[in-house]
């Protein structure tokens, strides 16, 4: 009988152990900064900006032909920078006919600080006010794109500074629902209790009066496909859903073809109602 108790205990220990780091190795989980940031492409130009609390950022941009062009603020996924974007934005920009400003994140191709859930939304608050301040025009006339973990940040700055349209490519329902895809019993039931990450894009996307179209890759196995319909269903203004039969996480633009773009244009054009 001992013996069990003292097993139990270990048994105990190691798994609080293991939810204590958990809580403090979780933003670097959920940030990934790739070590190795060289690219040879860059944009037409950038945006250099402070965030609140003093963070010197940039956003680089791919500017349309026309200067009256939509805004397209496109936030990136965990593990890539921002100009890695560039030949996806330039090829937005073309076909839509869309200035796209693509932000970066702090601790990510050689910026200062390191990168936290309540990091990420001052960042995306900054970029977009730089971007106010670059064009001219307010969020209401912009159209948010994330992609990955992109998609709950610009899902979350949608709930505070709506836009004209938000368009979640490959998106999860919530922080918690990720979290309970780890190999470790019962870690959603302590959630609460450890969790520092709160992005829930299900619940935003219920609230939000502008119009949330969703495309996801049906072969997706970091964020499986059911996350993105689900966050499409619960959308109080439904916008198109396009699921790619052919499609993993990073590829849904290639695989998806005529299809993406058709998906992208009507996304643009009800945003310019």
């Amino acid at each position: 009988m001992t013996t069990a108790l003292t097993l139990a205990g270990i048994v105990v220990a190691i798994y609080i152990a293991i939810l204590g780091l958990l809580w403090r190795m979780q933003e670097r989980i959920v940030f990934q900064p790739p070590p190795e940031a060289d690219s040879p492409d860059s944009g037409t130009g950038t945006i250099a900006y402070t965030t609140s609390d003093g963070v010197e950022l940039l956003a680089h941009v791919v500017a349309a032909s026309s200067t009256t062009a939509p805004i397209l603020l496109a936030f990136h996924g965990n593990a890539i920078i921002s100009r890695w974007m560039i030949p996806w934005a330039r090829e937005v920009s073309r076909r839509v006919g869309v200035t796209v400003v693509l932000p970066e994140y702090r601790g990510y191709d050689g910026l200062a600080g390191a990168p936290t859930y309540a990091g990420a939304a001052l960042d995306a608050v900054a970029a977009l006010e730089a971007t106010e301040r670059r064009f001219g025009v307010g969020p209401e006339r912009m159209i948010y794109y994330g992609h990955s973990l992109g998609t709950a940040v610009a899902t979350e700055l949608a709930a505070s500074h709506p836009p004209a349209a938000l368009l979640l490519e490959s998106p999860f329902t919530s922080a918690r629902d990720m979290a309970a895809r780890l190999p470790f019993i019962g870690l959603g039931l302590f959630w609460n209790l450890i969790s520092r990450v709160h992005y829930q894009t299900i619940i935003r996307v219920q609230q939000l009066e502008v119009p949330v179209h969703v495309a996801h890759g049906e072969r997706d196995v970091i964020i499986p496909v059911r996350m993105g319909q689900s966050v499409h269903q619960a959308s109080r203004n439904k916008g198109e859903l396009l699921l790619v039969p052919e499609a993993g996480h990073n590829d849904v633009a290639v695989a998806g073809g005529a299809a993406y773009w058709r998906w992208m244009e009507e996304a643009v054009r009800q945003g310019r109602r």
